[in-house]
C-alpha cells in the first residue's frame, strides 16, 4: 500500500518519512493541497533505480545491435582493443 503524506510532514516529521524510505526502500508520495507532488527516496534506492533503467538501456541497445546486423565476433573486438590500447592481451 503507497505511503502517502500531506507536503506539511515535511516539515513536522521529516525524520520519520526519512526512517520509513532507509527501512523499506519505498517511496513516499507527497501530496500538495490534496493532489500529488512530489515522491521521496531514499539516496541509495534512487541510485538502484537508475542503475536498472541504465542497465536495461544497455540491454535494449545491444538488442536492437543484434537486430541490425551490428555486431562482431569476440575475436574481432579483442584484436580491436589490442590495436587501439596497443598492447596483447594473452600477454597481459
Amino acid at each position: 500500500m503507497p505511503n502517502i503524506r500531506p507536503s506539511s510532514d515535511l516539515r513536522n516529521k521529516y525524520n520519520e518519512i526519512s526512517e520509513f524510505c532507509h527501512k523499506y526502500n519505498e517511496p513516499v508520495f507527497i501530496t500538495k493541497n490534496g493532489t500529488g507532488d512530489l515522491v521521496l527516496m531514499s539516496n541509495a534506492e534512487y541510485e538502484r533505480l537508475v542503475g536498472r533503467y541504465e542497465l536495461i538501456e544497455k540491454i535494449n541497445e545491444g538488442l536492437e545491435d543484434l537486430k541490425t546486423g551490428r555486431i562482431e565476433t569476440a575475436d574481432k573486438a579483442f584484436k580491436s582493443l589490442e590495436k587501439e590500447l596497443g598492447i596483447n592481451i594473452e600477454k597481459v
